[in-house]
């Protein structure tokens, strides 16, 4: 991603309110969604989604509407008593606000689980385990906003999920025995659903595609593709076609070298003893 900053969406009164002024305005100058899309070069389905308080207006957006509108600094102002939610990284927020719309969401991860397969007492051990020490109320902070992201494999069906996970990600045991099995429990539950496929990298062979780190790919209501890569303290949105385009072609390259969907679920479930 262009780096991510800070557009991470709250379901708040603040959002629902700047929504409710933005189309308020919007109908007093006489334009349609569609229309007021068009001329601040932004899609009917991204500014729908701004009125009805699911996105957060980045501050390029404000300004356009400001001009488009006339709205006598009402809608800067409005959009500046905006506060952000807690507990995501604010490099990450931006890639979380694209995935509440996305219509597929591929995931390649060789460190950790992905948050949006995680149990709680998983994600508790990696924020308990974080250095600088996070506070007990910065866990709970993240705890929430992670448990809340994952409505997201329950609440969008029509969302296609897939994850490639390496197998040691399971072997190594974060957070003892019983928090993995409950984990192998967890994604063999999730994987149950249509639209969500587990696939598992075994951990013997030779090479495959994705030695160069872990990845994301999101395609948008639009059918445009992005990427997401992130290290540590950093993460970076990827919007350049050509980039998103080879990594497309590794991660499908993985999909036919990672065990297949069935093969996948046979190991975790011989992991877990069934």
């Amino acid at each position: 991603m262009m780096s991510s900053s800070s557009k991470e969406p709250e379901a708040s009164d603040g959002l629902k309110t700047f929504g409710a002024v933005l189309k308020s305005f919007r109908k007093r100058a006489g334009y349609t969604q569609e229309e007021l899309a068009t001329e601040v070069g932004c899609s009917s389905h991204f500014l729908a989604s701004i009125e009805q308080g699911r996105r957060f207006p980045p501050p390029g957006f404000v300004d356009r509407c400001e001009a488009a509108l006339d709205a006598f600094g009402t809608l800067r102002l409005a959009a500046n008593q905006l506060t952000r939610k807690p507990g995501l990284a604010k490099w990450f927020r931006q890639w979380a606000d694209m995935e509440k719309e996305a219509i597929a969401l591929y995931t390649y991860e060789c460190r950790l689980i992905p948050g949006l397969l995680q149990t709680p007492a998983y994600a508790r051990t990696l924020f308990a385990n974080q250095l600088p020490p996070f506070s007990d109320e910065q866990v709970e902070e993240k705890l929430v906003a992670r448990m809340e992201r994952q409505r997201l494999l329950t609440e969008r069906p029509n969302t296609a999920y897939s994850f490639i996970l390496e197998e040691h990600l399971f072997l190594r045991h974060v957070g003892g025995h019983d928090v993995t099995m409950e984990l192998i429990d967890h994604v063999l539950a999730l994987a149950e659903h249509r639209n969500i496929e587990v696939q598992i990298m075994p951990l013997k062979g030779e090479s495959h595609a994705g030695l160069d780190g872990p990845m994301r790919l999101l395609e948008s209501p639009e059918n445009k593709w992005f990427a997401y890569a992130e290290g540590q303290e950093s993460g970076q949105l990827i919007s350049d076609p050509k980039v998103v385009s080879t990594l497309q072609m590794r991660y499908a390259k993985m999909r036919s070298q990672a065990l297949s969907f069935e093969d996948s679920m046979s190991l975790l479930k011989r992991m877990r003893g069934a």
